[in-house]
């Protein structure tokens, strides 16, 4: 074999591993990915049943049931409103009327699971994701 032989299959070697390593990579990024969404565009769009993704709102009022460490509530962008079950203690500011973002998936009966609960954590801030759909909806009020 000729030295010019060799370096292009060393070459050839390299971008095949090259190539293999960025699929890894961005496989392990795909399956990290996790999307914000507000009822409304949950509802707009055709998730598929067990797609991980964020859904963030406010608590409506009047809609949380405990039973036990399971918690049901809907969570509203004041315009559509998404069912969630959540098993798990709840975070302490949690409360009615809040903002939350809950990650989790939708199931096929059209109930978002939670896996994690966060609420916000006083009561100037709200996540900057739910009060932009808050906005969209043309629901927001400012504070004075």
């Amino acid at each position: 074999m000729t030295p010019k032989r060799r370096r292009l299959w060393l070459l050839i070697g390299s971008l095949g591993t090259l190539g293999v390593a960025a699929a890894l990579v961005l496989s392990a990024l795909n399956d990290n990915l996790v999307f914000f969404y507000s009822p409304t565009q949950v509802a707009e769009k055709s998730l598929g049943p067990d797609r991980r993704f964020r859904l963030g709102g406010l608590v409506e009022a009047g809609s949380v049931q405990k039973d036990g460490q399971v918690v049901r509530f809907t969570v509203t962008d004041t315009n559509k409103t998404i069912a969630v079950v959540y098993r798990g203690i709840l975070p302490d500011l949690f409360r009615e009327g809040q903002g939350v973002i809950a990650e989790g998936a939708l199931g096929s009966d059209g109930v978002f699971t939670a896996r994690e609960v966060l609420a916000k954590h006083d009561e100037n801030y709200m996540p900057p994701e739910v009060a932009k759909a808050i906005k969209e909806a043309g629901q927001w009020k400012e504070r004075k």
